[in-house]
């Protein structure tokens, strides 16, 4: 690696080249304020926040894109660099809802760091202050324009997954974030991934609120409130409660739900063992027949949406299973309550999931196949904790607790279903020994594992030959997709709509830009997943006992008419909706 040499703060530096002076400064421990800048998302010098003096420039120059050079001489904290960065940060806030207390993002806004940061105590200059409504419009995310602060790190993130629904309008005072013709978000082609929320450093942007509607059935004596939780949220809650990044809470997390009073606390990954059965012998089915291959998983409501807006084409190519959310939630109302006896409609079912995508899909007309809403309520990752910090819980020192039966006992493959790659792994896990009758030599499909934009690998099973492909992001699955469309043959296709799967969901605990650019947050709590995988006693679906005693009891085979009518579903060509 060519090295260069420079100094900072009159200290001599090397430094890589190709470094900017912002990765340059990092490297030596020293810190320059940001706001607009997004590790490999956003790196655009808009905000004029991390200023810096370099000697003989005519001008201070945005550290994040002016790139380093032999002998370059930086001052990062001169009288000049202190006033210019104040003044800018000022001129920020003169525009900005300063609702703080209120605000969602409170204690946890990268704004109200930079003041605490640059010692603002007064704001000098009154802005337009130009008021915008809510969009309130979708199920799953809500837009607050008062409180944006045109970082644009929302845009960038939209265009990283391909999607670009959303852009600055006007100009002035009068910028804005919005989408074409300042329709709704709800009448453009969203997928509520929310990668727009979890890259925003102020509360602009958030999930919809459904904390009070679940509340409000906990405290309904009349009501048998379920609850699930989706193996990702283990690895990211505790990060809400101050623990590093990366650190597995399942058992906390149980014993904070049931102090919440939920009355049964079951685990989604056993939902995932159960759709392995169904997703498998829908390939089996499909590979045997060569028929509508490649089979398109489908346990990412984001994903499905954007096939259905941009690849009407591959629709048939899709998975007719529903996701582990609600194939569980269909087997709460149907088989559960017939077995503990209690009336569908009185069950309330909550979901918590990583995902903000995941309120829009328990919303869907086809979610509804036990006769009701399937899912009455998900919660992302966040809205938990808040409900567990509003209620007094000192989640840190808990002691562990486990879900509840018939379905608290999941295998090590419904976990790691939450990282990009593994719904493949584990559904090669089973479908290999279902082919083969004889168990995998390594149960760790590595072929599948780390967070490359695609992976692709040809594995003989049964003896011929099984293609497969791996994306996450959607900008990766338009790769594979248009791939296929040129006429590369896969079999079997795993796509994630979040870069690194739902460990990175738009639901997920916020993490600032400061930290993701020195910490690779998806492989930590990638790591955690594959953690408690590791430490499973079953680690393939088909060795779970509660799943095989559901189908002796209900569902009598994987695939029968009643699996297919609980368990799968059917989508909607949204191509006219742009």
């Amino acid at each position: 690696m060519e090295m260069i040499n420079i100094k900072i703060n009159d200290k001599p530096v090397s430094v890589p080249k190709g470094y900017t002076i912002l990765d340059a400064a990092r490297e030596v421990g020293i810190h320059i304020p940001t706001l607009c800048y997004l590790k490999d998302i956003n790196e655009i010098g808009a905000c004029r926040m991390c200023l810096v003096e370099i000697k003989g420039a005519r001008a201070l120059q945005a550290a994040c894109v002016y790139p380093v050079s032999e002998g370059l001489e930086i001052y990062t904290n001169s009288p000049q660099v202190r006033a210019a960065r104040k003044a800018t940060l000022e001129l920020i806030l003169s525009n900005h809802e300063r609702k703080c207390l209120t605000c969602i993002r409170n204690r946890n806004c990268e704004l109200q760091n930079l003041c605490e940061e640059l010692g603002i105590e007064d704001i000098p200059y009154d802005g337009e202050n130009i008021h915008y409504e809510l969009d309130t419009s979708s199920p799953s995310l809500v837009r607050d324009n008062n409180k944006c602060v045109l970082c644009r790190r929302c845009i960038a993130a939209c265009k990283n997954q391909t999607i670009s629904v959303i852009d600055c309008i006007e100009r002035g005072f009068n910028t804005h974030i919005g989408s074409h013709f300042e329709k709704p978000i709800n009448d453009v082609s969203c997928i509520y991934c929310g990668q727009c929320i979890v890259s925003c450093p102020v509360g602009a942007l958030y999930e919809k609120n459904d904390i009070p509607q679940v509340m409000e059935a906990i405290d309904n004596s009349e009501k048998h409130v379920v609850v699930q939780t989706a193996p990702a949220v283990r690895a990211a809650l505790g990060e809400e409660f101050g623990l590093p990044i990366g650190t597995p809470v399942t058992g906390k997390m149980v014993a904070a739900l049931r102090r919440l009073g939920f009355d049964k606390v079951f685990d989604t990954d056993t939902g995932a063992d159960l759709t392995i059965m169904e997703e498998g012998t829908e390939f089996i089915e499909r590979f045997t027949a060569q028929k509508n291959l490649p089979l398109i998983t489908s346990c990412s409501p984001g994903w499905v949406k954007f096939c259905e807006h941009n690849y009407p084409e591959f629709l048939n190519n899709l998975s007719s299973c529903k996701s582990p959310m609600e194939m569980f939630g269909a087997v709460i109302k149907s088989y559960y309550a017939d077995k503990a006896g209690i009336n569908k409609d009185d069950i309330y079912s909550v979901a918590i999931m990583p995902c903000t995508s995941k309120k829009f899909e328990s919303s869907r007309e086809e979610m509804n196949s036990s006769g009701s809403r399937d899912i009455d309520a998900s919660l992302t990752t966040r809205e938990l904790a808040r409900m567990i910090k509003q209620a007094g819980i000192d989640f840190v020192n808990l002691p562990d607790e486990e879900f509840d039966q018939p379905f608290g006992e999941a295998t090590g493959a419904g976990v790691i279903f939450g990282t990009t790659g593994g719904v493949m792994e584990a559904a090669i896990r089973t479908v290999y020994e279902i082919l083969e009758g004889k168990p995998l030599d390594n149960i760790n499909v590595e072929a599948v594992r780390g967070l490359d934009g695609v992976k692709e690998a040809t594995l003989k099973i049964a003896g011929k030959d099984v293609k497969i492909a791996v994306a996450h992001g959607i900008k990766n699955a338009r790769e594979v997709l248009e791939k296929v469309k040129a006429g590369e043959k896969y079999d079997f296709i795993e796509i994630m709509a979040c870069p690194g799967g739902c460990i990175n969901g738009g639901g997920q605990p916020i993490v600032d830009a400061r930290t993701k650019a020195t910490v690779d947050v998806k492989a930590l709590r990638a790591k955690a997943l594959y953690t408690e995988d590791e430490r499973a006693t079953l680690r393939k679906s088909h060795e779970n006992p509660n799943i095989d005693l559901l189908y002796k009891d209900f569902f009598e085979k994987p695939g029968s008419h009643k699996a297919h009518k609980l368990l799968h579903t059917h989508y909607t060509d949204r191509s006219n909706i742009k």
